[in-house]
């Protein structure tokens, strides 16, 4: 039990170094390649900080523990929005570009609707099994291939506007001294260190963590939906933090985002695809949790009297919701 403590302290501290060269290595590398903020936060940052979530799950799905893999990926999309969202808007009130709102968010959403879908062939399709299938892993790559196209379009479109204040935005914010520039190596190196800080943070509070709730005796279920969940999402609580705090909300909020589009598409695609997936029927309150989760998210982000900005009240909101979840989910069992 001692050992399992210390590795819960020594991840989390690895973690918040590891989030701190992450961004500060990922702004940099935007500023240098004239890449918006944004796009950094859809792909390096989101798929570092889904690290985590692809082991575990990869793993999982290799062991036969479905449930655990599914799992993993459902609660880290809740613990995304109403967790790290919530804490991230109520250290600084986060502004939301329109192609996160109409682009970005919905495709998150469409992901969890998806997965939805697959998981229920008993409800959809008359089968006696419900499963996420071979060929429903190969679906989500696909569409996990389509995001990435998506996302250097808009990267080749950033650095083809040389006077255009996107392209400019994190360019001026380094000339402010809000962004700190680093040589091109030095930001890609930064970065990459930040990565393995954040992976192996992630691995060390995972482990220490799901031993000590297992000597507590709570269910495997349980275990992924909360300890694994909230472990492997640290890596986004603690860059998307940090973010907030450097005033950086556009990484910030893709890294959520992101990370909620790879977790979907490509972690449960590349582990249904290893090895398919039978999925319990009670994981649907969590689906649909995750789902209400985003809704909730273009709901708030559309209404009020700033539009496209989510604020302190509805980031607490978030968090006393997902407070209220984990709750449900110990009395649950």
């Amino acid at each position: 039990m001692f050992l399992d403590i210390v590795s819960v302290i020594a991840g989390l501290v690895i973690l918040i170094l590891g989030a701190e060269g992450l961004v500060r290595g990922a702004s940099s590398l935007a500023a240098k390649l004239r890449v918006s903020a944004l796009v950094i936060g859809l792909t390096v940052v989101a798929f570092g900080t889904s690290a985590p979530e692809l082991t575990v799950s990869l793993l999982s799905a290799l062991q036969g523990s479905a449930d655990l893999a599914v799992a993993n990926v459902v609660g880290s999309n809740i613990v995304n929005v109403l967790l790290i969202l919530g804490v991230c808007a109520m250290i600084i009130p986060l502004s939301v570009k329109s192609s996160t709102v109409w682009k970005e968010i919905p495709l998150a959403l469409l992901g969890v609707f998806l997965v939805f879908t697959m998981a229920n062939d008993s409800l959809f399709d008359d089968l006696p099994l419900n499963a996420l299938t071979r060929t429903d892993g190969i679906a989500l790559l696909a569409l996990m291939a389509i995001f990435m196209y998506y996302v250097f379009g808009i990267a080749k479109h950033d650095r083809g506007r040389e006077g255009d204040d996107t392209a400019e935005e994190t360019l001026a914010e380094a000339e402010d001294g809000e962004v700190k520039q680093f040589n091109l190596w030095a930001s890609i190196g930064m970065a990459f260190a930040g990565l393995a800080g954040l992976v192996l943070g992630g691995r060390l509070l995972v482990l220490g963590a799901t031993d000590i709730a297992e000597a507590a005796g709570l269910s495997e279920a349980l275990i992924g939906l909360t300890v694994i969940a909230i472990g492997t999402s640290l890596p986004e609580l603690a860059t998307s933090v940090v973010a907030a705090l450097r005033k950086h909300a556009d990484i910030a909020i893709g890294n959520v985002v992101g990370s909620n589009i790879f977790n979907v598409f490509f972690v449960l695609g590349v582990s249904s695809t290893v090895s398919p997936l039978p999925i319990s029927s009670a994981l649907n309150f969590d689906i649909a949790v995750s789902i209400f989760a985003m809704l909730l998210l273009m709901v708030f982000i559309l209404s009020g009297k700033l539009k496209h900005r989510l604020t302190r009240w509805e980031g607490l909101a978030f968090v006393l919701m997902y407070i209220a979840y984990v709750a449900y989910l110990v009395i649950r069992g």
